[in-house]
């Protein structure tokens, strides 16, 4: 059968004009040409479409079984049409994202692995920095979305902005495996966390000062060994046995040299939001990684417990 969606059309402007030379204006087509075009329709499914009467055009039972089959086929074409048109949108483009460290080594190095897959003609440009920097940022258009920490001890959203929350993770204990007797347990209290000798990250981390928050809470002083990393240094020097450090469940991606422990007494976690700009409308390449970062969010969470989806 070679059907085709010109035919379609033509067979649907009849029935729905009921005429021929209105259906062919209609079509800007010649009244010979839009004729054939149905009678080879009919010849290809084996049965006559219209009862042909003078003035009155009809459907015939076969016509009316192939109506909403029809109606159905185009509206499948008009949206695969539009589809491709949104992808060829995406031939060029950039977005600007903004990200705390914690979620660069984890979060958005997946989801940018994934987006430069789909869209390689894409610019990226990637911003580190703590909540509060990338959310001055973006008030002042230098990013076009920005991955923010909004626990309870980040300030309230501006008026500008708008936070879309994703997902909540735990705090977690990593210990190397490499060191004898270097996972602490399943289990792991505050107290008990504060004995042992810990990499602080820098005082620029949102991590840090949740966790340090929540020492003095429970007025607890912790056993620092080395302060001030970054993210990057302090895993590694965890791998190496140099001592215990807190970091979000997101973190632990990939990561089998470390061993893991979940804090109790208390439980401690955190809250990430996708904010952007409430008076700017986001771009085709904006809106497409808003929706890579909402989709590997929930993959990622469909297989970690230690990651909770809020979408």
């Amino acid at each position: 059968m070679n059907m085709n969606l010109e035919q379609l059309q033509g067979f649907l402007a009849v029935a729905n004009t009921g005429h021929f030379t209105r259906a062919a204006a209609q079509l800007h087509l010649a009244q010979p040409t839009l004729s054939r075009q149905i009678s080879t329709l009919e010849t290809e499914l084996g049965s006559e479409l219209f009862h042909r009467a003078r003035g009155n055009i009809t459907l015939t039972a076969a016509g009316e079984t192939l109506l909403p089959v029809a109606t159905r086929m185009l509206a499948d074409a008009e949206h695969i049409r539009y589809q491709m048109q949104q992808l060829r949108g995406l031939h060029s483009g950039r977005v600007r994202l903004g990200a705390p460290p914690t979620l660069c080594v984890s979060l958005v190095a997946e989801v940018l692995e994934k987006f430069h897959a789909a869209y390689p003609g894409v610019d990226l440009v990637l911003h580190e920095s703590g909540s509060h920097g990338l959310l001055e940022d973006l008030a002042t258009g230098m990013l076009d979305l920005a991955l923010v920490v909004t626990s309870e001890h980040e300030p309230a959203p501006t008026q500008s902005l708008e936070h879309l929350p994703l997902f909540t993770e735990e705090l977690l204990v990593i210990s190397s495996k490499r060191t004898p007797g270097g996972q602490p347990g399943q289990q792991l209290a505050l107290d008990e966390l504060a004995g042992l000798p810990q990499i602080a990250f820098s005082h620029s981390y949102d991590l840090r000062a949740a966790t340090m928050q929540a020492y003095r809470q429970h007025n607890l002083t912790p056993h620092i060994v080395l302060d001030g990393g970054e993210m990057d240094a302090v895993l590694r020097f965890v791998e190496r046995g140099l001592g215990v450090a807190v970091v979000p469940a997101m973190v632990l991606l990939d990561r089998p040299g470390l061993s893991t422990s979940r804090l109790v007494q208390p439980a401690l976690s955190r809250t990430i939001s996708l904010a952007h700009r409430k008076d700017v409308h986001p771009t085709r390449a904006a809106a497409a990684m808003q929706q890579m970062l909402r989709s590997t969010v929930a993959d990622l969470a469909a297989g970690n417990p230690a990651i909770r989806s809020l979408l």
